[in-house]
């Protein structure tokens, strides 16, 4: 038997080929594969506390499963618990954990940002170009491909990074979502449990179509607001579709991170805080490097 946070297993001392329980009236009947004899078991019911269940030795630690990407699972958790034994808060060990995990991307998250930064620039004259070549699209691609190389443009620049961080974001939100040691710790000022939704707000009422009876709280309402942000200062596209679609991406993001764990809300809400950083930097870089050309 098992939910999110807790399970409870029987472990054979011996190996056995098969073994099979269940009740009968009052009593609990065990039957074994083979001639009659004794067998021990290990009996474990509680927490699925990943570190504590591999001290055991018995296999029972598999029973956390952070998924196919368990493999950059494991590491990052082990980090998460080493600051939470620095700091004793597991709210400010995801802050830590989450700006680790940006660190090696910068290089590449910076040269994406300047790759659709340029690509925001050319795109007059790529709308040119459609117009100009649009009954011959072999002869529009050539203009194309050498508008982006007469600009530097990678125009699949922007791509690499963020397929790069899917399998680290995966890996976090098992982690956030899965780890028992979340349950019932707090961050900081409202935020008394990692493991919950932000309620602070109270919930939408039930008869709401969706949305009723979704948490309402800051946390996700901040997060959807550094969405907003962080598309001021990002490239646009000139495809006006796109545009629309990418506005309303905060709104449906702030309401599906309503139920979500606050650990995870906070995660994402540091991610786009430091991805806010890095625009800010690009941009200006972007900016004074323009100047200087026309100087």
């Amino acid at each position: 038997q098992e939910d999110k946070y807790f399970f409870a297993s029987l472990v054979p001392v011996t190996p056995v080929e098969e073994v099979k329980i269940w009740q009968y009236k009052d009593a609990v009947i065990t039957a074994f594969r083979g001639k009659p004899g004794t067998q021990s078991f290990i009996l474990y019911a509680g927490p699925k506390e990943y570190s504590a269940l591999k001290e055991l030795n018995v296999g029972l630690e598999h029973i956390v499963d952070f998924g196919f990407f368990s493999i950059i699972a494991l590491p990052l958790f082990w980090i998460l618990k080493f600051f939470h034994q620095i700091i004793g808060n597991y709210g400010w060990a995801i802050v830590l954990l989450t700006i680790l995990v940006r660190i090696p991307f910068i290089p590449l998250v910076n040269k994406s940002q300047q790759s659709m930064k340029k690509m925001q620039d050319i795109q007059p004259r790529m709308a040119e170009v459609r117009e100009k070549y649009k009954k011959d699209p072999q002869r529009m691609q050539q203009e194309m491909m050498q508008l982006y190389k007469t600009h530097k443009v990678n125009p699949l620049g922007g791509c690499l990074p963020i397929l790069l961080q899917i399998p680290v974001f995966f890996a976090l939100y098992k982690i956030l979502l899965l780890a028992i040691e979340l349950r019932h710790a707090p961050f900081m000022l409202w935020i008394k449990d990692l493991s919950a939704p932000d309620t602070l707000f109270g919930h939408i009422p039930d008869y709401i179509p969706l949305i009723g009876g979704f948490a309402v709280g800051p946390l996700p309402i901040l997060m959807g607001a550094t969405m907003v942000i962080q598309q001021k200062l990002t490239p646009t596209s000139l495809d006006p579709t796109q545009n629309k679609i990418m506005m309303i991406m905060p709104v449906v993001f702030t309401f599906l991170f309503l139920n979500f764990a606050s650990g995870l809300v906070l995660y994402w809400l540091m991610n786009n805080i430091f991805s806010i950083a890095q625009q800010l930097y690009v941009n200006r870089k972007l900016a004074r490097e323009k100047a200087a050309g026309k100087a």
